[in-house]
């Protein structure tokens, strides 16, 4: 056993070391200046040709003010709300301290200061890393603060020094940024709802953050924000900083802070390529929003300028014109989203997010989401079929030439056979755009002219989880996917124009898959930011059933509702998309060295709900291969001009012919010899001839593909009796006519 002197001067020894360590660290610190604070810079950001696109950041939205200048309500309301002890405090929370190192030291969530002074120590820190070196550091500069400074002076610095988002740091540049007058000039109700926002501006501003956290709405944080607006102002009144009468007018109406508000060089395209290489720094990196605002970084990006101007230039120019909202009411708040992306890399060289910041809209249409994409969607079943098969192959993929029925309000049926129900337990029908009784016909076809009962009992027949897996393994989000009811193979999901570009991409890479990406390096002070490395390659699915896919997507801009994209004059493939009720429009479509998306929709300003376009731009409905497949082919011709045209690989024959139950099986042609001349031949005519008939003739680029159908993808008890086919089949589930529970269908 030791003895007590040895155990005492153990003891001592160590107690003295700890003193001294404790002596040393506080010694070396320095006393923070929200002076140095202040220093903020700019970002700047490159085109992908290393060329500067913007200098763009908060170093010119800062400005310092004494505590003078600051109203006591501003005072009071983060002192109510944060630290009610600050000014009997020493300015460190021991317990809060020791319990945010036990918690990181298990490897738990972070935690932050717990008082004001450990947060204005902590802001000045252009360093946000949660670590426990960090952690002690701010220990001791606290501690020092506490006994050198002030309390108005600390309360000052964290006023001066706090992020209210929106790019304003400091109580100065917040009170302009929200409600444009200077901080002296702040309400008691404006004061709270800016203390409001230190919670977290991403999730506390109305004004929303869903491109930063798609939680962030701007419903949501309206919510979020007027609960804690309304609970400071009760904590300022109970506190007693604000008398009876100030506090009724202050909870009478809420502070609605005023819109947002264009920054130098945020115009034009610049504002949305800036948003999506924030979100994708922000989402593959270890820096925090707060450090990325303060600025200093060099992000280098994907974006081709020419290949910008030349998608703005084609939305522009189809939009002047066929939309005139000065003749046609109908033709008010149309938008376009649009994105291009490199096949097997992933890169976005281009991309269209609206009118611009300086125009008022400030939401990035190349990633919006809440718009269906429609019959966009259709290759992702064809591919889940081609690759997976139905419940009665046993896994083996069948072929584009399988048939199924295209007539119009049919049944559909679930795998065992039974009909699916509405919710009245009534028998659920889809429709197709066309009445017409197009019998049964090769998936080829239904593609071609883009029908939609085929796909939906095709849908139920292979699974549409498969679908979803199909369509996730090219690149689609999952917070994007909607219910997995028949109306899903229709596209009644909501991908982003960005997304959608990048899983087409993966069609046109033979089944290569590359996540989409907009920023190639960050630099900080010429030092490379770690985690930015190319997205990796991988296999979606088979080769053979991606060249399927786009050899059937050929045929729809050769003879289907894309036919339009045949003015590019190249080797191109593509599929239209019209939405339930004409609320969305699409095209997308590829060759091997781009993939683009065209989105269209028109949008209530008020309230962000998609509205009709039947009658915009003076036609009945917009469909998928009119302005969309127009915007498409003018961008397109442009930004692959001098470019080869290398065409796609060769597609192998898929043996596999599956039928839906009820297709008629083919008759052998008797060969008929001298001997044998039949005393009437069969007649062969259609029971109704339209005077004006779509192409039925499919362009096969390889034998096979016709042999099962003469050509003319038979089975169809007649052809159609008018040209309205051969455009988009834009259908509905007949959600409100039948009860129905799938509404909201695509065509």
């Amino acid at each position: 056993m030791p003895s007590w002197k040895l155990v005492s001067g153990l003891c001592l020894f160590f107690f003295g070391s700890l003193v001294a360590a404790v002596g040393v660290g506080y010694a070396m610190v320095g006393i923070p200046s929200e002076n140095t604070a202040a220093k903020s810079q700019n970002n700047v950001y490159y085109w992908s040709n290393g060329d500067q696109m913007v200098a763009t950041g908060t170093g010119a939205n800062r400005q310092n003010i004494t505590i003078d200048q600051i109203p006591k309500a501003m005072q009071w309301s983060v002192i109510s709300a944060e630290n009610k002890s600050f000014y009997s405090d020493s300015g460190v929370d021991p317990m809060g301290i020791a319990r945010a190192l036990a918690n990181m030291a298990r490897g738990g969530e972070t935690q932050g200061g717990s008082t004001i002074t450990q947060q204005f120590v902590k802001n000045t820190y252009l360093s946000q890393e949660q670590t426990v070196t960090r952690k002690f550091k701010e220990m001791f500069i606290s501690i020092k603060v506490g006994t050198s400074l002030s309390k108005e002076q600390v309360l000052q610095g964290y006023l001066n020094t706090s992020y209210y988002g929106r790019g304003a740091y400091g109580i100065q540049a917040a009170a302009q940024t929200y409600y444009g007058v200077d901080a002296v000039k702040l309400t008691p109700s404006q004061c709270a709802f800016l203390a409001a926002l230190l919670k977290g501006p991403t999730y506390y501003d109305p004004i929303g953050a869903t491109n930063i956290d798609p939680a962030a709405t701007s419903a949501a944080n309206r919510k979020r924000s007027e609960a804690r607006w309304a609970w400071i102002l009760e904590q300022m009144h109970d506190d007693k900083r604000i008398t009876d009468a100030e506090y009724q007018t202050a909870v009478k109406k809420y502070p609605m802070p005023q819109g947002l508000k264009a920054t130098k060089g945020m115009t034009g395209q610049i504002s949305y390529l800036v948003d999506t290489a924030k979100k994708y720094v922000l989402n593959h990196s270890n820096i925090s929003q707060t450090e990325f605002d303060q600025g200093g970084y060099q992000i280098y990006t994907t974006f081709q300028k020419d290949k910008v101007n030349a998608l703005s230039a084609a939305v522009k120019k189809i939009q002047k014109e066929r939309i005139d909202p000065k003749k046609r009411n109908l033709d008010k708040y149309v938008q376009f989203g649009a994105a291009s992306v490199v096949p097997k890399d992933g890169a976005i060289v281009a991309l269209y997010g609206g009118d611009g910041y300086e125009n008022g809209h400030f939401t990035n249409n190349a990633d919006t989401s809440g718009v269906p994409v429609g019959s966009t969607w259709k290759p992702f079943v064809l591919a889940a079929a081609m690759e997976y098969g139905t419940y009665k192959t046993d896994g083996v993929g069948i072929s584009p030439l399988s048939k199924y029925n295209g007539d119009d309000h049919l049944k559909v049926r679930n795998q065992d056979g039974t009909y699916v129900l509405n919710k009245d337990n009534s028998i659920f029908y889809q429709n197709n755009e066309s009445k017409y009784p197009w019998g049964y016909i090769s998936l080829r076809k239904a593609m071609e002219q883009s029908i939609n009962t085929p796909f939906v009992q095709l849908g139920m027949d292979v699974g549409n989880s498969k679908v979803r897996d199909v369509a996730k393994a090219s690149g689609i989000l999952d917070d994007s996917f909607a219910t997995l009811n028949p109306s899903f193979a229709i596209g009644t999901s909501t991908p982003s124009a960005i997304r959608m570009a990048d899983a087409y991409a993966t069609f046109a890479a033979s089944g290569k898959q590359a996540d989409p990406y907009s920023v190639t390096a960050v630099k900080e002070g010429g030092q490379p930011v770690a985690g930015f490395t190319k997205p990796t390659v991988k296999v979606a699915m088979p080769e053979n059933v991606a060249n399927n896919v786009t050899n059937t997507l050929e045929n729809v801009i050769q003879n289907g509702t894309a036919e339009n994209a045949k003015a590019l004059g190249r080797d191109a493939a593509g599929k239209t998309g019209t939405t339930d009720s004409n609320k969305s429009a699409w095209f997308v479509g590829y060759t091997q060295q781009l993939s683009t998306s065209i989105a269209m929709f028109r949008e209530n300003p008020k309230d962000a709900q998609l509205l009709s376009m039947n009658g915009t731009a003076g036609v009945a409905s917009i469909h998928g291969g009119d302005i969309p497949t127009a915007v498409w082919t003018e961008y397109m011709e442009a930004a692959l001009k001098g470019k080869s045209d290398p065409g796609f690989p060769d597609a192998t024959k898929i043996e596999k012919v599956s039928n839906e139950d009820g297709a008629p099986t083919p008759t052998p042609t008797p060969v008929i010899t001298p001997s044998e001349t039949p005393s009437e031949t069969p007649s062969e005519t259609p029971s109704q001839t339209p005077s004006s008939t779509p192409s039925a003739t499919e362009s096969c680029q390889f034998s096979w593909q016709c042999s099962d159908d003469g050509g003319t993808d038979g089975g169809s008890s007649s052809t159609p009796t008018d040209t309205a086919t051969a455009t988009e089949s834009s259908g509905t589930s007949r959600g409100s006519d039948n009860g129905g529970i799938f509404g909201g269908s695509t065509g």
